[in-house]
């Protein structure tokens, strides 16, 4: 078998075999195929796609390339939720303690923030002391004793996606769907799940910012996860503004310990519950969705979620005591407002602005690198169909380095965009898929 006639073949459209993909990824990642020769075939997927019956084999290849977790041993059906990522998306620290508080294992593994958009295990690690880098053996240990884990990919989980993710960045093929879609399942397969929830962003602050590219995106997706037979359902949702009202690690932390509490904004309420009802019924907690709803507000009212987040805290090697002492959590020294210099409503918020005002600020990475500042963030008063005066604040800057704060403050004002007329909300949950 050789590379070069692969290349070719799928440079012509034609469907490779199981075992011509699987020849690629095993040599390529044993560095006996050269980057030259896979940004070739890269390219070529990028112009003429690959069909489900590929997109399942690359996948397989790329998880088999590295540690596999088995999580046989744990009765019962294992569910974990993927988002896309987006600017205040924080419904992993609220939907994982309540589905696992209702009885359904949830190995959760997590990323950190992309480019604008935010990362779990960056939230956790606001946490004093919260320690995501598990051996296979600890997350194992620990899902067995809590039925929840979080855990960051390991250089033993999927090294294939690793090396190709790093290649696709630097020859234009990041955007291919096959290619994405490959990269998600991959690590997700590779944890031992055997349900899957899906939560695809579409907007101004998504990869996928037009929703036709989002909604192919969740289809492609799901059709993988049936491919490779694991129960998956996909959530096409808003992310034409920020979700809830804050955005930076330890606020969103507080703003899920306020959800977990009974409290917290209206939106992520809402998301929290039906993302957790979807997980709750792939799990075999609850036969309908109502079903999960129900099942998620009751872990909420009687405190079970709340009691799950505290002892995977300690579990995990964090602070407990930040449940109830917020104080403990890394703060902002300083505060400023962004004042509206115009009346109106909001019409707009061009959230992408927003994620690179939280980089700004330090909330997240501007190169590899960077040292992110746990405390930093934007608490947002006015979003989508809101009023505003004058002089009012439409956001409140929380920050550390004066020397950031005016750029942030500026980027923050430009992402506002003010009407003369109310605009209408957006829908928060645009399709489901299943």
């Amino acid at each position: 078998m050789r590379a070069v006639e692969i290349i070719r073949k799928k440079r012509d459209g034609c469907e490779l075999s199981r075992e011509e993909i699987g020849y690629l990824v095993r040599e390529y990642s044993a560095g006996r195929i050269p980057d030259y020769q896979l940004s070739a075939f890269l390219m070529a997927v990028y112009f003429q796609s690959m069909t489900t019956p590929e997109v399942a084999a690359f996948t397989e290849e790329m998880r088999t390339s590295g540690e596999v977790i088995d999580l046989a041993f744990i009765p019962g059906c294992k569910v974990d939720k993927h988002s896309t990522g987006g600017v205040g998306d924080k419904t992993s620290l609220v939907l994982a303690p309540a589905v696992a508080a209702a009885g359904v294992t949830v190995p959760m593994m997590s990323g950190r923030g992309l480019g604008h958009t935010g990362g779990t295990l960056d939230k956790l690690e606001s946490i004093p002391g919260f320690e995501v880098h598990l051996s296979a053996e600890k997350f194992k240990k620990l899902l067995a004793a809590a039925k929840l884990a979080f855990i960051g990919q390991t250089e033993n989980i999927v090294p294939a996606d690793r090396k190709l993710y790093a290649l696709r960045d630097v020859t234009a093929t990041v955007e291919s769907r096959p290619l994405i879609t490959a990269s998600i399942m991959s690590k997700k397969l590779a944890e031992g799940i055997d349900g899957l929830v899906l939560d695809v962003k579409t907007g101004s602050g998504a990869f996928m910012k037009a929703q036709a590219q989002a909604e192919a995106l969740a289809e492609a997706m799901v059709s993988l996860g049936k491919a490779c037979g694991k129960k998956v359902v996909a959530l096409v949702t808003d992310m034409n503004q920020p979700l809830g009202d804050y955005a930076g690690n330890s606020l969103e932390v507080i703003e899920c310990l306020d959800v977990l509490k009974g409290g917290g904004p209206a939106d992520l309420v809402a998301l929290c519950t039906e993302l957790s009802a979807h997980c709750l019924v792939l799990g075999e907690a609850a036969d309908t969705l109502e079903e999960g709803r129900r099942i998620y507000r009751k872990t909420i009212e009687s405190g079970k979620a709340l009691e799950k987040f505290r002892e995977v805290i300690e579990l995990q090697g964090g602070d407990p005591r930040v449940v109830e002492d917020y104080r403990r959590l890394p703060a902002a020294r300083l505060t400023a407002d962004v004042p509206s210099e115009t009346a109106g409503f909001v019409g707009a918020m061009e959230t992408e602005k927003i994620g690179l005002a939280l980089c700004v600020l330090g909330a997240g990475r501007e190169t590899l690198d960077s040292v992110i500042d746990p405390a930093v963030g934007v608490r947002f008063h006015k979003k989508i169909g809101d009023a505003v005066s004058i002089g009012e604040a439409l956001c409140t800057v929380f920050y550390n380095d004066e020397n950031r704060c005016g750029e942030a403050q500026k980027r923050l004002l430009e992402s506002y965009v003010i009407a003369p007329e109310p605009a209408p909300r957006p829908l928060l949950i645009k399709k489901t898929l299943t």
